[in-house]
């Protein structure tokens, strides 16, 4: 595991559904967010399909590549819910019923209502620790340095505030946005001088239409507060000499 400040992570998103376009993905954004807040710096995330040797290969490749890999999706009761059999054939584990999360639905549904599909919910890696799941019961797990967590946007956000505290992550991460009406094409010189003075702080440079209008978000990213406003400055007084009004948002 890495050591703060560049403790790093993955999101993987499983399932045709996102591919398909029929669904969309609501939980990137919230996850990229919460681990930005726990000082843990996401460096990449996957789409992939329900597709049994593409998410063992995808799980082994970014759980080693990352000190964390969250996954979202395929942990449900129906027969492309396979996301808990491919992790654990990821990890070299067998597949069993979590004592822990069947004890918890014995004592959720009536005698006789605990059918197969709905004990497949139950069903880890060996040795797998179980993520509370307080809006549906049905847990997610974590093993080694995977969190499995749900793919409804309402369950995922609250397994994944229940992981969160346990993170251990560097200072978390600082941004100031400065937004203007001067073109792109006009600030990429400055911005690139900017840049590379500053070489610890991200800035990026976003388009954007509102009411019309154009303009751009220029988002400064670092963790150390006195850097950063020091870069901040000088986007603003570019943003200034080049004709434009720089307002902070």
């Amino acid at each position: 595991m890495s050591t703060a400040p560049h403790v790093t992570a993955a999101v993987l998103v499983i399932g045709n559904e996102i591919l398909s376009g029929r669904t969309q993905d609501a939980n990137l954004n919230f996850i990229a967010k919460g681990l930005a807040e726990a000082g843990v710096i996401l460096r990449e995330a996957r789409v992939i399909p329900d597709v049994p040797d593409v998410i063992i290969a995808v799980v082994n490749e970014l759980r080693a590549k990352y000190d964390y890999l969250f996954t979202t999706g395929g942990i449900g009761p129906t027969h492309d819910d396979i996301t808990s059999e491919c992790v654990a054939r990821a990890f070299g584990l067998k597949l069993v019923v979590h004592p822990d999360a069947h004890r918890q639905f014995l004592s959720y549904y009536k005698p006789g209502e605990l059918n197969e599909a709905r004990l497949r919910m139950a069903m880890t890696p060996e040795g797998a620790t179980l993520i509370p799941n307080p809006i549906s019961r049905a847990p997610g797990f974590r093993i080694g340095n995977v969190f499995v967590m749900a793919g409804i946007p309402t369950v995922m956000q609250a397994m994944f505030d229940g992981v969160k505290p346990g993170l251990k992550g560097g200072p978390p991460v600082l941004s100031r946005t400065i937004e203007c009406a001067v073109p792109e094409g006009l600030l990429a010189k400055g911005l690139g001088e900017i840049q590379a003075r500053w070489p610890d702080i991200d800035i990026g440079s976003y388009p954007f239409t509102r009411r019309g209008g154009f303009g751009v978000a220029l988002v400064l990213r670092g963790r150390e507060p006195a850097p950063l406003e020091r870069a901040r400055d000088e986007v603003a007084a570019l943003v200034t000499a080049l004709g434009g009004t720089p307002a902070e948002v």
